[in-house]
C-alpha cells in the first residue's frame, strides 16, 4: 500500500461521533452499569445476606471479577512497554489500545474490591492502620502505583495528539476543544518538549514492568500465603503472570477487530498486525498451558489428601465442566485456531481472542472456588448450601456491571481521542518515506 498522506492519517484518525450502533451499544452498557448500582444499593441496604458468599466462600465472583480485571491489565505494559522498548514499531497502532483496556481494567478492579466489602466505609482504615505485614496492603499500594503509572503512560504519548486535535473545533466540537486544550494546552511540538517526552515515556516503560510484575505476583501472593490446598504454590506467581499475558493480549485483538470494523481502519490496523498478534497469542497460551501442567501435574503425582479432594472436584468432580471448558477454549482451541496462517486472519483471530477473554474469566472464578470449597479442616454441621457455591441474580448483574463499565471507559476514550496515535503514525509514515 502506497503511503497515506499527513492530512488523509490525520483525518482518518480523529474521534469519529457514534453512530446508531455506537448509541445502542453505549445505551446498552448504561443498562447494565446501572442494574448492577441498583443491586449493590441493595446490597448496601441489606448487607452480603443478599449473595452466596458463606463462611466457606468469603470470595466468590467479586474476587473472580477483581483478578480478572488485574490480569487484563497487564496488557499495557506488555504493549506499550516491553514492545515499545524492544523498538517493534509494527505495535505502534496499537499502544493506545491497549493502554485504555489496562486503565479501564485497573480501574474496574480498584471499584470492585470495594463492592466486596462488606463495610465498603471502612476502606480509608487500609490506609490508616494497614500493616505492611498484609499482603492486602502490598496489593492496595501496587495497584495504586500501577494505576498512576499506566495515567501517565496513556497520557504523554497523547499529548501530540491533543495539539492536533485542538486545530480540528468544527469537526470536534466547542466541548470537546476545551477538553483537548485543558489537557494540552501547553504542548507546542519544539524539539526540546519532543526530547523530554520521548524520554519521559521511556522512563515510564521501564518502571512500569517491575510494577507491572509485581501488581500480579502480590495478587497472586493473595492466595498463596493462605496455605490452602490449590492455592499452597510456589508457583503461582508465574502461574498469575503468564495468564495475565494472554489474557491481556487476547483483549487486545478484540479490540483491534472491533475498532477496525467500526471505524474503518483497515489501512493502519492492517493483517500482518493480526498475524504478529497471533503469534504472540499462541505462545502466551503454549506458556500458560504449560505453568498449567506444572500447576496440577504435580499435586496430582503427589495426590496428597489435602490437595485429592480439591484436585478431583477440577477434574472429574463438580468443577470438571467448567474446569476443562476453560482449559479448552482459553488455550488449547486458540492455538489450534492461530498456530495456521490462515487463523491468524482477521475473523478467525478475533474469534480466538473472544474464546481466551472468556475462557480466562471461568480461569478465574475456578482459582478462587473450588479451593474455598475443600479446607483443610472438614466441614461438619453447616447447612448444606455452605457446602456449594453458585452466585445470586445480585453477584451476577454486579459482575456484568463491572464489566460493562470497562467496556464503557474503552468506548468512551474511543469517542474523545483518537484510538490509534496520530502523530507516532505520521512521523513512522514519514520515515518510511525517506528509508
Amino acid at each position: 500500500m502506497e503511503s497515506l498522506a499527513k492530512q488523509k492519517i490525520t483525518e482518518d484518525l480523529l474521534p469519529q461521533k457514534f453512530g446508531k450502533p455506537g448509541k445502542i451499544w453505549v445505551g446498552v452498557l448504561l443498562g447494565f452499569c446501572a442494574i448492577g448500582i441498583i443491586a449493590y444499593c441493595q446490597q448496601l441496604s441489606k448487607g452480603l445476606v443478599v449473595t452466596a458468599m458463606r463462611d466457606y466462600v468469603s470470595w466468590g465472583i467479586y474476587i473472580s471479577n477483581f483478578v480478572f480485571f488485574v490480569a487484563i491489565s497487564l496488557v499495557g505494559s506488555l504493549i506499550t512497554a516491553v514492545l515499545r522498548l524492544s523498538d517493534v514499531h509494527w505495535s505502534t497502532p496499537l499502544t493506545r489500545i491497549a493502554e485504555i483496556i489496562a486503565v479501564s481494567a485497573i480501574t474496574c478492579a480498584s471499584i470492585i474490591i470495594v463492592v466486596d466489602m462488606g463495610r465498603p466505609e471502612r476502606f480509608y482504615n487500609l490506609f490508616l492502620h494497614g500493616r505492611l505485614q498484609s499482603p492486602i496492603v502490598w496489593d492496595v499500594i501496587v495497584i495504586t502505583t500501577y494505576f498512576f503509572v499506566s495515567i501517565l503512560l496513556l497520557y504523554f504519548p497523547l499529548l501530540p495528539d491533543l495539539a492536533i486535535l485542538t486545530k480540528y473545533k468544527e469537526r470536534t466540537g466547542a466541548r470537546l476543544h476545551k477538553l483537548y486544550s485543558f489537557l494540552g494546552s501547553f504542548w507546542k511540538n519544539t524539539p526540546s518538549q519532543i526530547h523530554i517526552g520521548e524520554r519521559a515515556i521511556n522512563i515510564l516503560s521501564v518502571t512500569i514492568i517491575p510494577i507491572a510484575f509485581a501488581i500480579h505476583t502480590v495478587t497472586s501472593w493473595l492466595f498463596a500465603t493462605t496455605y490452602r490446598p490449590g492455592w499452597d504454590s510456589t508457583n503461582f506467581g508465574a502461574y498469575f503472570i503468564s495468564g495475565a499475558f494472554l489474557v491481556g493480549a487476547g483483549g487486545v485483538v478484540v479490540a483491534m477487530f472491533v475498532f477496525r470494523k467500526a471505524y474503518k481502519l483497515e489501512n493502519y490496523i492492517k493483517e500482518e498486525h493480526f498475524d504478529k498478534m497471533g503469534k504472540v497469542l499462541v505462545l502466551l497460551a503454549l506458556l500458560y498451558l504449560y505453568f498449567n501442567v506444572n500447576e496440577f501435574l504435580v499435586p496430582a503425582f503427589k495426590m496428597k489428601k489435602s490437595e485429592e479432594e480439591h484436585l478431583l472436584g477440577l477434574f472429574t468432580g463438580e468443577f470438571a465442566m467448567v474446569f476443562w471448558f476453560a482449559i479448552t477454549t482459553a488455550m488449547i482451541i486458540p492455538i489450534l485456531i492461530l498456530i495456521f496462517k490462515k487463523g491468524r486472519k482477521p475473523l478467525p483471530a478475533f474469534v480466538a481472542g473472544v474464546l481466551v477473554v472468556i475462557g480466562s474469566w471461568f480461569k478465574r472464578y475456578l482459582i478462587v472456588t473450588p479451593t474455598l470449597l475443600h479446607p483443610f479442616l472438614p466441614m461438619q454441621d453447616v447447612p448444606e448450601n455452605y457446602k456449594h457455591y453458585f452466585p445470586t441474580w445480585q453477584e451476577w448483574v454486579i459482575a456484568m456491571g463491572s464489566l460493562a463499565g470497562a467496556l464503557l471507559i474503552i468506548t468512551l476514550f474511543a469517542r474523545i481521542f483518537p484510538i490509534i496515535p496520530i502523530q507516532e503514525t505520521i512521523t513512522e509514515t514519514e520515515q518510511h518515506e525517506k528509508d
